[in-house]
């Protein structure tokens, strides 16, 4: 499988029935409209799942062309688009975890390691990370503590801060977040972002049932 969701895997008809029950940001509620319609132009095309949907999109003559159909607007294609691409979040560089030592750091980007999808493949299980704190000389506890927010990164808009939240929170894996209760979720990360005066304002509880659909969703593949 890997960082990411298989998107080869996931149906029109799968993905159109995920759009009907998310949970979305009220700018992106667009896409729950005419979904039937909608999709079943998009198989009727021969698209057979997420990721010919996006090859689709992502052309910009086709693009054009099915902006001009009745039920397909421009406004719609992009909102789709953007959706379609958060399911691939960006990797976040190992550099931004900066209370992690510098030395570790220095020494994974000497080898190449420079994001957390290019660190997935090395800290897997625990015979992985063995071997790469014997041949690089790194901390056991840094090379653990960069797994699982390596791990927690490959959830949808999980950035470096906020990563960090789930770590201090102990919500320090897809897996223990896919098992998390929103509400209380929802309240111990605010409650750490006030304490803490990490930003101003709070995370919505909508953005905490997002992020918690989103996890559930990933494959399991790194071992504790």
């Amino acid at each position: 499988m890997g960082y990411y969701i298989d998107l080869k895997k996931i149906t029109i008809d799968d993905y159109r029935i995920k759009l009907e029950s998310a949970y979305l940001p009220p700018s992106r509620l667009i896409l729950k409209d005419k979904l039937d319609e909608r999709f079943g132009y998009f198989k009727s095309i021969g698209i057979k799942n997420v990721k010919e949907l996006i090859q689709l999109l992502k052309n910009k003559n086709t693009f054009a062309k099915l902006s001009t159909i009745d039920f397909l607007t421009s406004e719609y294609l992009t909102i789709l688009l953007r959706e379609l691409n958060s399911t691939l979040p960006k990797p976040n560089k190992i550099a931004d975890f900066d209370w992690i030592s510098k030395d570790t750091i220095e020494k994974l980007e000497k080898i190449g390691i420079k994001n957390t999808e290019k660190l997935y493949d090395k800290v897997k299980t625990i015979a992985d990370r063995q071997h790469l704190i014997n041949s690089e000389g790194i901390s056991d506890t840094d090379i653990l503590e960069l797994t699982k927010l390596t791990d927690l990164s490959r959830i949808k808009w999980v950035g470096v801060t906020y990563a960090k939240i789930l770590y201090d929170l102990g919500v320090d894996t897809v897996e223990k977040v896919s098992k998390e209760d929103p509400i209380v979720l929802h309240h111990s990360i605010n409650k750490r972002i006030k304490e803490q005066n990490i930003f101003k304002g709070a995370i919505g509880l909508n953005d905490v049932k997002i992020l918690i659909e989103t996890a559930r969703e990933l494959p399991l593949e790194i071992e504790y």
